[in-house]
Protein backbone atom coordinates (compact mmCIF):
# COMPACT_ATOMS: atom_id res chain seq x y z
CA UNK A 1 0.00 0.00 0.00
CA UNK A 2 1.61 3.18 -0.84
CA UNK A 3 1.41 6.42 1.06
CA UNK A 4 -0.78 8.32 -0.59
CA UNK A 5 -3.58 4.79 -0.63
CA UNK A 6 -3.13 5.08 3.66
CA UNK A 7 -3.66 8.59 3.49
CA UNK A 8 -6.80 8.40 1.20
CA UNK A 9 -7.66 5.31 3.33
CA UNK A 10 -7.63 6.82 6.80
CA UNK A 11 -9.48 9.81 5.56
CA UNK A 12 -11.84 8.30 4.30
CA UNK A 13 -13.13 6.06 7.23
CA UNK A 14 -12.98 9.18 8.92
CA UNK A 15 -15.43 10.63 6.87
CA UNK A 16 -17.80 7.73 6.51
CA UNK A 17 -18.54 8.03 9.77
CA UNK A 18 -21.89 8.89 10.70
CA UNK A 19 -21.65 11.50 13.52
CA UNK A 20 -25.33 11.53 14.37
CA UNK A 21 -25.75 7.42 14.39
CA UNK A 22 -22.95 7.21 16.45
CA UNK A 23 -24.83 9.17 18.80
CA UNK A 24 -27.61 7.93 18.85
CA UNK A 25 -27.19 4.09 19.34
CA UNK A 26 -24.68 4.92 22.06
CA UNK A 27 -25.24 3.88 25.57
CA UNK A 28 -23.22 6.72 27.00
CA UNK A 29 -22.86 9.12 24.40
CA UNK A 30 -21.67 11.78 26.14
CA UNK A 31 -18.36 9.27 27.12
CA UNK A 32 -18.89 8.30 23.52
CA UNK A 33 -18.42 11.97 22.29
CA UNK A 34 -15.34 12.78 23.85
CA UNK A 35 -13.93 9.35 23.17
CA UNK A 36 -14.52 10.15 19.51
CA UNK A 37 -13.16 13.59 19.68
CA UNK A 38 -9.53 12.49 20.67
CA UNK A 39 -9.40 10.18 18.56
CA UNK A 40 -10.27 12.37 15.59
CA UNK A 41 -7.89 14.99 16.79
CA UNK A 42 -5.01 12.33 16.48
CA UNK A 43 -6.49 11.09 13.04
CA UNK A 44 -6.42 14.84 11.67
CA UNK A 45 -2.53 15.38 13.44
CA UNK A 46 -1.71 11.96 12.00
CA UNK A 47 -3.08 12.95 8.48
CA UNK A 48 -1.19 16.58 8.54
CA UNK A 49 1.83 14.88 9.50
CA UNK A 50 1.37 12.57 6.42
CA UNK A 51 0.24 15.37 4.33
CA UNK A 52 2.73 17.65 4.72
CA UNK A 53 5.54 14.82 4.14
CA UNK A 54 4.01 14.33 0.82
CA UNK A 55 3.85 18.04 0.44
CA UNK A 56 7.38 17.85 1.39
CA UNK A 57 8.09 15.48 -1.52
CA UNK A 58 6.30 17.88 -4.07
CA UNK A 59 8.11 20.35 -3.49
CA UNK A 60 11.34 18.57 -3.56
CA UNK A 61 10.57 17.33 -6.58
CA UNK A 62 9.59 20.83 -8.48
CA UNK A 63 13.13 22.08 -6.67
CA UNK A 64 14.35 19.20 -8.58
CA UNK A 65 12.89 20.19 -11.64
CA UNK A 66 13.83 23.72 -11.28
CA UNK A 67 17.25 22.66 -10.26
CA UNK A 68 17.34 20.95 -13.81
CA UNK A 69 15.93 24.05 -16.06
CA UNK A 70 18.66 25.90 -14.86
CA UNK A 71 21.26 23.23 -15.02
CA UNK A 72 20.02 22.91 -18.76
CA UNK A 73 20.18 26.70 -19.44
CA UNK A 74 23.32 26.76 -18.22
CA UNK A 75 24.53 23.94 -20.57
CA UNK A 76 22.69 26.08 -23.42
CA UNK A 77 24.95 29.20 -22.39
CA UNK A 78 27.70 26.90 -21.93
CA UNK A 79 27.66 24.99 -25.88
CA UNK A 80 26.77 28.77 -27.39
CA UNK A 81 30.16 29.95 -26.04
CA UNK A 82 31.70 27.08 -26.98
CA UNK A 83 30.26 27.44 -30.47
CA UNK A 84 31.01 30.94 -30.46
CA UNK A 85 34.34 30.11 -29.53
CA UNK A 86 34.85 27.64 -31.95
CA UNK A 87 33.66 29.54 -35.25
CA UNK A 88 36.64 32.47 -33.73
CA UNK A 89 39.17 29.86 -33.40
CA UNK A 90 37.99 28.32 -36.99
CA UNK A 91 38.08 31.80 -38.48
CA UNK A 92 41.34 32.74 -37.29
CA UNK A 93 42.26 29.23 -39.50
CA UNK A 94 42.70 27.30 -35.89
CA UNK A 95 40.93 24.04 -37.18
CA UNK A 96 41.80 21.87 -34.29
CA UNK A 97 41.49 24.22 -31.60
CA UNK A 98 38.14 25.09 -33.45
CA UNK A 99 36.81 21.33 -33.90
CA UNK A 100 37.95 20.97 -29.82
CA UNK A 101 35.43 23.35 -28.93
CA UNK A 102 32.56 21.57 -31.20
CA UNK A 103 33.08 18.97 -29.50
CA UNK A 104 32.57 20.41 -26.17
CA UNK A 105 29.31 22.17 -28.08
CA UNK A 106 28.05 18.70 -28.49
CA UNK A 107 29.05 17.96 -24.86
CA UNK A 108 27.38 20.79 -23.47
CA UNK A 109 24.08 20.37 -25.78
CA UNK A 110 24.06 16.28 -24.68
CA UNK A 111 23.68 17.47 -21.10
CA UNK A 112 21.08 19.85 -21.89
CA UNK A 113 18.97 17.39 -23.83
CA UNK A 114 19.44 14.39 -20.70
CA UNK A 115 18.12 17.33 -18.72
CA UNK A 116 15.28 18.86 -20.60
CA UNK A 117 14.15 14.93 -20.87
CA UNK A 118 14.31 14.34 -16.94
CA UNK A 119 12.30 17.12 -17.05
CA UNK A 120 9.63 16.00 -18.82
CA UNK A 121 9.48 13.01 -17.35
CA UNK A 122 9.26 14.54 -14.05
CA UNK A 123 6.41 16.90 -15.48
CA UNK A 124 3.68 14.25 -15.55
CA UNK A 125 4.39 13.13 -12.06
CA UNK A 126 4.53 16.62 -10.36
CA UNK A 127 1.37 17.59 -11.51
CA UNK A 128 -0.17 14.22 -10.09
CA UNK A 129 1.59 14.57 -7.06
CA UNK A 130 -0.17 17.96 -6.92
CA UNK A 131 -3.59 16.86 -7.78
CA UNK A 132 -2.92 14.42 -4.91
CA UNK A 133 -1.89 17.00 -2.47
CA UNK A 134 -5.01 19.19 -3.70
CA UNK A 135 -7.38 16.16 -2.57
CA UNK A 136 -5.75 15.25 0.69
CA UNK A 137 -5.86 19.01 1.58
CA UNK A 138 -9.67 19.11 0.56
CA UNK A 139 -10.29 15.75 2.39
CA UNK A 140 -8.36 17.22 5.60
CA UNK A 141 -10.51 20.14 5.91
CA UNK A 142 -13.21 18.14 5.40
CA UNK A 143 -11.93 16.20 8.69
CA UNK A 144 -11.81 19.27 10.23
CA UNK A 145 -14.88 20.52 9.65
CA UNK A 146 -16.66 17.04 10.76
CA UNK A 147 -14.67 17.30 14.14
CA UNK A 148 -16.32 20.51 14.55
CA UNK A 149 -19.71 19.30 14.11
CA UNK A 150 -18.82 16.66 16.77
CA UNK A 151 -17.45 19.48 18.77
CA UNK A 152 -20.59 21.05 18.25
CA UNK A 153 -22.54 18.15 18.91
CA UNK A 154 -20.95 17.26 21.76
CA UNK A 155 -21.70 20.77 23.56
CA UNK A 156 -25.56 20.32 22.46
CA UNK A 157 -25.27 17.17 24.12
CA UNK A 158 -23.86 17.63 27.17
CA UNK A 159 -26.27 20.36 27.68
CA UNK A 160 -29.27 18.10 26.78
CA UNK A 161 -28.03 15.57 29.00
CA UNK A 162 -27.70 17.67 32.09
CA UNK A 163 -31.02 19.52 31.40
CA UNK A 164 -32.39 15.66 31.78
CA UNK A 165 -30.64 14.50 34.42
CA UNK A 166 -31.86 17.20 36.13
CA UNK A 167 -35.76 16.78 35.17
CA UNK A 168 -35.09 13.36 36.12
CA UNK A 169 -34.20 13.85 39.39
CA UNK A 170 -36.73 16.49 39.70
CA UNK A 171 -39.25 13.50 38.48
CA UNK A 172 -37.74 11.10 41.36
CA UNK A 173 -38.25 13.42 43.51
CA UNK A 174 -41.88 14.15 43.05
CA UNK A 175 -42.14 10.18 42.92
CA UNK A 176 -40.84 9.89 45.95
CA UNK A 177 -43.22 12.27 47.52
CA UNK A 178 -46.13 10.67 46.03
CA UNK A 179 -44.76 7.39 47.58
CA UNK A 180 -44.60 8.56 50.85
CA UNK A 181 -46.55 11.38 50.59
CA UNK A 182 -46.86 12.97 54.38
CA UNK A 183 -50.67 14.05 54.05
CA UNK A 184 -51.18 10.55 54.13
CA UNK A 185 -49.56 10.26 57.84
CA UNK A 186 -51.43 13.26 58.68
CA UNK A 187 -54.43 11.93 57.26
CA UNK A 188 -53.87 9.19 59.83
CA UNK A 189 -53.17 11.26 62.63
CA UNK A 190 -56.61 13.10 62.01
CA UNK A 191 -58.43 10.12 62.32
CA UNK A 192 -56.92 8.60 65.22
CA UNK A 193 -57.58 12.20 66.92
CA UNK A 194 -61.54 11.93 65.49
CA UNK A 195 -61.68 8.97 67.33
CA UNK A 196 -59.99 9.40 70.52
CA UNK A 197 -62.79 12.63 70.11
CA UNK A 198 -65.54 10.18 69.44
CA UNK A 199 -64.46 8.63 72.51
CA UNK A 200 -64.28 11.27 74.59
CA UNK A 201 -67.80 12.12 73.25
CA UNK A 202 -69.10 8.67 73.99
CA UNK A 203 -67.84 9.04 77.68
CA UNK A 204 -69.57 12.18 78.32
CA UNK A 205 -72.73 10.64 76.58
CA UNK A 206 -72.62 8.03 79.24
CA UNK A 207 -71.91 10.21 82.22
CA UNK A 208 -75.51 12.06 80.57
CA UNK A 209 -77.38 9.23 80.76
CA UNK A 210 -76.25 8.43 84.49
CA UNK A 211 -76.90 11.54 85.56
CA UNK A 212 -80.28 11.77 83.88
CA UNK A 213 -81.16 8.41 85.41
CA UNK A 214 -80.00 10.10 88.65
CA UNK A 215 -82.80 12.93 88.21
CA UNK A 216 -85.27 10.53 86.80
CA UNK A 217 -84.61 8.42 90.04
CA UNK A 218 -85.34 11.86 92.23
CA UNK A 219 -88.37 12.62 90.32
CA UNK A 220 -89.66 9.31 90.76
CA UNK A 221 -89.22 9.59 95.03
CA UNK A 222 -90.59 13.19 94.50
CA UNK A 223 -94.09 11.58 92.79
CA UNK A 224 -94.15 8.98 95.72
CA UNK A 225 -93.85 11.54 97.98
CA UNK A 226 -96.37 13.32 96.85
CA UNK A 227 -98.80 10.55 96.13
CA UNK A 228 -98.25 9.85 100.09
CA UNK A 229 -99.17 13.05 101.29
CA UNK A 230 -102.38 13.10 99.39
CA UNK A 231 -103.25 10.37 100.44
CA UNK A 232 -102.56 10.75 103.80
CA UNK A 233 -104.65 14.01 103.49
CA UNK A 234 -107.69 12.40 102.33
CA UNK A 235 -107.47 9.54 104.90
CA UNK A 236 -107.34 12.23 107.53
CA UNK A 237 -110.46 14.34 105.49
CA UNK A 238 -109.46 17.32 104.92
Amino acid sequence: MTQKQSIFGRIGQLLKANINDAIDSAEEPEKMLAQMERDYKNNIAEAESSIAETIGNLRLMEEDAAADREAAQEWENKARNASRKADELRAAGNTAEADKFDHLVKVALGKQLGLEKEIKTAEPTIQAQQEVVDKLKNALNQMKSKLSELQSKRSSLTARAKTAQAQRQVNEAVGSVDIMDPLSEVNRFEQKVRREEAKVRGQAELSMSSLDKQFESLDGLADETEIEARMAALKSGK
